[in-house]
This record gives structure tokens, C-alpha cells and sequence, in this order.
């Protein structure tokens, strides 16, 4: 009887070492599918849910507001909804700081765009990435490749 060699424990292993790269689009298998996004939106009175689009960690979409206004819309992984009109507790100072203290460098380009912090970084491993900040708690949404 031949026995099976698994390589799962060894990739696993390299992963969490960081030995090996999870390619940028490995975030998505971990997200929300797109008719979870609009049914999650349809549900907090969103409608005309326009252009939903998976990008850089997080799914994105126009949509209509249950006042009729027209809005950007940002949903993360666990289904938080990130509305264009935000006001976020945070500097552009501060989130490169709480970018650096989760172990980035070179953090620069810094920018609020429809509710969420934006940053580019670089890794330990010297890959460029781009960094999403959730704008009232700082928390990090999502890292990937750029």
C-alpha cells in the first residue's frame, strides 16, 4: 500500500513563516460574495446598487441612499458598510502611525477616500502594499499586493 505524502502542513507552514506569497486575490475567498454584498446593502435601505465591483480587499459600488442620495459605498470582509460621507476620527498622521505600529514601513500616499483610510506601504519582505484603515476605529480592513 503506497502512502500519501500531503504537502498542506509544510504550505500552511511556509505561509504563516512568510516564506511563501498568498497571491493579492486570496482576500476575495475570504469576503463576502457579490449577491451577499447586495442583499447586505438592500437590507440597510440601499437600492440602485450600481457597478459593484470587488477591489483592493473590499467591494465597492454606487448605490442609492434611503434619502435618495447617491453614494460610494465600501463593504469589507465581515460585511461593514463604509459610506462616502464618514467623518473619520482619525488624521492622516495618525493612520500612518497605526500603520507603522502593525509592523509596515515606508508608509506614504495616505488618503481618506469614501469613508476608508487609504495608505501604501512596504512589508518586511520589501513588497509594496496598499493598506485600508477603518476610519472611526483604525482598525486595518484589508493589506494587498501593489
Amino acid at each position: 500500500m503506497k502512502s500519501r505524502l500531503s504537502y498542506a502542513p509544510f504550505v500552511a507552514a511556509l505561509i504563516a513563516a512568510g516564506s511563501l506569497a498568498v497571491p493579492a486575490f486570496a482576500a476575495e475567498a475570504d469576503s463576502l460574495s457579490e449577491p451577499q454584498v447586495r442583499e447586505l446593502l438592500t437590507k440597510q435601505g440601499y437600492t440602485r446598487i450600481d457597478d459593484l465591483e470587488f477591489d483592493d480587499g473590499m467591494w465597492e459600488t454606487d448605490a442609492t441612499s434611503a434619502d435618495g442620495n447617491r453614494v460610494d459605498l465600501r463593504v469589507d470582509a465581515r460585511g461593514k458598510v463604509y459610506a462616502e460621507d464618514v467623518v473619520s476620527n482619525f488624521t492622516a498622521e495618525d493612520i500612518k502611525a497605526k500603520v507603522t505600529a502593525a509592523g509596515y514601513s515606508k508608509v506614504h500616499d495616505v488618503d481618506y477616500d469614501d469613508g476608508v483610510w487609504k495608505a501604501e506601504a512596504e512589508r518586511d519582505d520589501g513588497n509594496n502594499i496598499e493598506v485600508r484603515v477603518d476610519a472611526k476605529t483604525g482598525r486595518i480592513l484589508a493589506v494587498e499586493n501593489d
